[in-house]
């Protein structure tokens, strides 16, 4: 099993980094968001269903160590954690634009 893998945190670190003096349109910066949120979400379901392929493995009786699914666990549970984080930062980031006078 492999570690977590942070390349969507490296594809987001490419979008933050771009070239000030050719900025982007409001569609751009909105489209390589949404490819970073959808790619990130995407490498947190197949955290979780590796898990969950590893757990029916175990269960199954066939020759998956018990670490080894304990790991993937583990690993699914911080990656699905730590979107819940971003996305309560989110959505109170959010709340706090409603919030502002114009």
């Amino acid at each position: 099993m492999e570690g977590i893998s942070l390349s969507a945190v490296t594809n987001a670190n490419h979008v933050l980094k771009k070239d000030h003096s050719n900025t982007n349109t409001p569609y751009e910066a909105q489209r390589d968001f949404a490819s970073v949120l959808k790619e990130s979400i995407n490498k947190v379901n197949e955290t979780q269903v590796a898990s969950d392929d590893l757990t029916t493995k175990l269960v199954n009786g066939e020759d998956v160590e018990l670490h080894s699914v304990m790991i993937a666990s583990q690993k699914a549970s911080v990656t699905m954690q730590a979107t819940l984080e971003v996305r309560n930062k989110v959505v109170d980031a959010y709340q706090e634009m409603m919030r502002m006078s114009i």
